[in-house]
């Protein structure tokens, strides 16, 4: 069995830290990642995908992620159930990330110039950005 998933978008809003009772902490963003195809109009759809990390790599992408910054996301797929307030059940679905990269120099998302797009090595080049992951 695999359950393996490769994501490669923008964040849509900064990660959101928070801890679970066991003091854990968890991070949440949404990925906004493009269709790999256009519609009648030549326009491409956008999926959002909700996005979750735990404990150290929490911590990191609350430090290091910012709305607008594209990134890669491994991790795998898991469906969670719960039921309203109401008494209504739902399933949510989300990504659990196992793994993040950069794929865009620090401040790229507010002025794209040389560098945006490009995949740096895991942690950055020396001198850069002293990003753990």
């Amino acid at each position: 069995m695999l359950n393996r998933v490769i994501l490669i978008g923008r964040l849509t809003r900064d990660p959101e830290l928070r801890y679970v009772p066991s003091g854990q902490p968890v991070a949440s963003f949404t990925l906004a990642v493009d269709r790999p195809f256009t519609n009648q109009q030549g326009e491409r759809g956008t999926d959002f995908i909700d996005v979750v990390a735990w404990r150290r790599l929490a911590d990191q992408a609350a430090q290091f992620l910012k709305k607008g910054r594209m990134v890669a996301v491994e991790g795998r797929l898991q469906i969670r159930s719960y039921e309203t307030q109401d008494g209504q059940k739902r399933k949510a679905a989300e990504v659990v990330a196992t793994d993040i990269r950069f794929l865009d120099r620090k401040g790229a998302a507010e002025s794209p110039g040389p560098g945006a797009g490009t995949v740096e090595p895991a942690g950055g080049e020396e001198g850069e950005e002293d990003v753990p992951f």
